[in-house]
This record gives C-alpha cells, structure tokens and sequence, in this order.
C-alpha cells in the first residue's frame, strides 16, 4: 500500500530520517489520555481529538493539518519542530511528516544553535531535553515543550534539591579535585554543576569519551546521575572496576546521609576514582542476562541501552544510545533478526521500519517464559506528548497565546506530576545558563574532537 501524501521532506538539519511511513490503516496513537490531563489551555483541542471516530491516519491527519498546516504558513522556515526517538510512535511519525527532526538527545540539543534562522521551536520531548536546547540556543530563539510534565524518571531521583546537599558535602571534602560529569538526563541545575567544576555534559553516545577526558584532567569524578550507564561506561574503558563507587538509592535515602555512611565509609569514598549517583532508569532495569541469552540460544543478535545493568549489556552482542540501535536496525542485512532492550515505544517503532526492508525486530522482555516476560517497559512519563498537544502548542503560538508553563528557559525545575514550576529569577538564571552552556560545550567539543 502507497504512504500517504504528506511524507517527510527532509528536516532542516541532514538527520537521517527515521523511515517510518504513515500508510493507511495504521494506528497512530498507542493511548488517549484522560481529558483532565490537560492544561486547560489544551483542553478545546483534546477534546475534537478524542471525538474522532478512530486513530487512524486518514483521520487524524486532517484534523491535524488543520492546525499545524495554518502555523507551519505563519511561522515559515522560522519554525523548527523537534522529537526525540523514546516519544510514543505518533509523534515520532508526525513531527517528521511535517518537516521536523527526530534524533536522540545529542543530536536535538545541537539544533537550536546551528539554526540560528529558527526563532520558535517547539519540542516533543521530555523537559530535560527542550531545557538543553534552550540551553544552547541564540537570544532571538524560543524554546516551547508540547506538554511540561514529559520527564524521566531517573532525572526525577536526581533533582538538584536532592544532588546539591551531597555536591556539597564532595565539594567540602575535595575542593577543587572534583569535576561533575553530568548525564544529559538532568536538569539545567545540575548541568551547571558540572560547568562549575569544570567538568562536562555526556550522552549514552558520547559517554566514554567524556569520561576518558574527565580522567586526564587527573581529578575524583562524580558521575550524575545514571549508575548504569556510568558502570557500563567504565568497562567500557578497561577500568578497574573496585574504583567505583556507588552512592545510595535516591528512593531510599534521598539526601538524608553524610558522606560518612555510604557503603565502606569515607576510606572507600577516598580511593574511588568515579562516584557514582544512586538513580536509574525504571524501564531499562528490568531486563536480565537470561533474556540476552534466550535470544542468542535461537539466533537473534541482541542489542540493549546502555542504561541496563552491566550483566546485560556484557551478555549483549552490543550496546549504544538510541541513534546507534536506531541505525542498527535501518542499516541491517533483510532477513536480520534483532531482540532489543530498551524502551518499547522506540522498539515498536523500530519493528515497522525494520519489516519494511525484512528485517525481525522484537523486544528483549518479549519473551513467551513466564519465568523471564516481564510488563512496563514503554516510558509513561516520555509519552505524554501527543497529537492534541502538538495541535495546540503550535495552534496557540500562532495566535501569540503561547502559555507561559510551556515556555522553556534554563533553570527551570518542573514537577512531573503536579505540572508545577520553579523558575529562578534573572540574575540565578544567567549564572545556571552560563555553567550549563559550559559543560555542554565542553562536551561538543570533546565529541567533536574525534579523540
């Protein structure tokens, strides 16, 4: 069956395209959300949404070009419109129908300040990443998030109000011997951290390299804040793994301990090369060396996150951020057969594009063993972006009734379950964007250096 018209052009930046077609007959919305949900700004719109007959491309995408269309005229090619490859499958295939980019965190947090031309962007994604493109972007650029609550739960049990209380303490006992490295998984606050201590901002992409240059600069790292992909990270490199070490659960603990009562005490803490922060990814931590292995007993290559467990990812065949695995599957021989770990929107999405050109995409957890299947793997937070948002973020700029919650400056703290916001005042604000802008660039520039 032919796609429909309307397909993707090519974004304004030479992302590779996702190769997601939207044909006829293929639903496009995996869950409606309650109508109560919504800011009340976007109510009207979700309302028409969940009056439609079905998800279906044939309906939805009249409805929708009804308002994104008419912005798309307004704005010209100052608009850019962004998503990231974790976001429910529609979004991923209508941000890319109407011209936009789908990319992974790296490569998102670069669009802003390498299109200058573009003032108004919009993001569906999660606030973490609209945050580093507001970041990294030029003065005359507005940053805009389809839906504020979209977050992540490892950067939930890794808020600045429960990080600073330890920083503080690392920073009292090392001074000027500690460098942050900070996951981009985290707020504006904590990326400023690592500016002020000269450290960097990492990707699940560029992670190694940031962490091989922390090392050289010859100082204690505190690594922030995923403990899994900092552990697989330092395999990666050949390290020692007895110079690590990992601070408590979050969940458990939040800031409530001194240094002196993590695991081996302070002797420990002084012999640790990388301190790791105790946070995780929900979805990522439920897969098991068993499932890598039930796959390999029956001929599939199996390639994970590198936010799982190091069991998984020493068990896979491979491991990388969502581009490489993406890229993986797009660049695989037809007749592949490829089991994935990693979130399961990105997985059905990758299943589609892989039948296109024969090959055999599965999730690593669907497994038909009771003993190993295991449920919750799509990311409920990340997937908060939809149709109606998109429809109304764009339709309210367009008539300069863009709301203020959904409007990204650097600082920003956001509550992912009561939408609420604290937003720093100027001068705190120009200080966060000033250390934040560091450790990004820092970062640019490392992966950038091929080194």
């Amino acid at each position: 069956m032919d796609a429909l018209p309307g397909q993707p052009t090519g974004a304004k930046d030479p992302i590779r395209p996702t190769g997601i077609a939207l044909r006829p007959g293929l639903p496009i919305c995996q869950t409606d959300l309650p109508l109560d949900w919504y800011q009340p700004e976007f109510q009207p719109y979700a309302e028409e949404y969940l009056a439609l007959p079905d998800r279906r491309p044939e309906t939805v995408l009249p409805w929708l070009d009804g308002y994104v269309r008419p912005a798309q005229d307004h704005f010209g090619e100052s608009l850019l419109l962004l998503a990231h490859f974790y976001m429910g499958g529609e979004i991923v295939k209508l941000v890319e129908r109407y011209g936009g980019a789908v990319a992974d965190s790296y490569a998102l947090a670069l669009q802003a300040a390498r299109h200058p031309e573009c003032s108004v962007i919009v993001e569906s994604a999660v606030h973490f990443m609209a945050e580093a493109v507001a970041i990294l972007a030029h003065p005359n650029q507005s940053v805009w998030i389809t839906n504020p609550k979209a977050g992540c739960t490892m950067e939930m049990l890794a808020k600045d109000h429960l990080v600073s209380p330890i920083a503080d303490q690392l920073r009292a006992r090392y001074g000027d011997d500690l460098l942050v490295v900070a996951y981009m998984n985290t707020s504006g606050r904590l990326k400023a951290l690592a500016g002020e201590t000269g450290g960097a901002v990492c990707t699940s992409s560029n992670a190694h390299k940031v962490v091989a240059w922390a090392r050289r600069q010859s100082k204690k790292i505190f690594f922030v804040p995923d403990q899994h992909l900092g552990r697989n990270t330092w395999a990666r490199l050949g390290l020692d793994p007895s110079r690590l070490l990992t601070l408590p659960d979050p969940q458990s603990h939040a800031a409530n301990y001194t240094l002196a009562d993590v695991d081996g005490g302070l002797d420990a803490l002084d012999a640790a090369e990388m301190i790791l922060w105790g946070s995780y990814c929900g979805v990522h931590t439920v897969f098991k060396p068993e499932m890598v292995r039930w796959w390999q007993e029956r001929g599939w290559r199996v390639l994970v996150h590198p936010e799982s467990p190091i069991e998984v990812v020493m068990a896979a065949d491979g491991a990388g951020s969502t581009s490489y695995l993406w890229s993986a599957v797009m660049d695989a021989p037809a007749g592949s057969k490829i089991a994935i770990g990693t979130e399961g929107h990105f997985v059905r999405n990758a299943r589609e594009a892989g039948r296109t050109h024969g090959v055999e995409v599965m999730h690593l957890a669907e497994i038909p063993d009771d003993s190993l299947r295991v449920g919750g793997c799509g990311c409920a937070t990340m997937s908060r972006n939809d149709p109606p948002h998109l429809a109304g973020m764009l339709d309210l700029l367009r008539q300069g009734r863009g709301p203020d919650l959904n409007r990204v400056l650097a600082g920003d703290s956001v509550d992912e379950i009561t939408g609420g916001r604290d937003r720093l005042v100027e001068q705190q604000r120009a200080t966060v964007t000033r250390n934040a802008r560091l450790s990004l660039e820092r970062m640019i520039e490392i992966t950038e250096s091929g080194e």
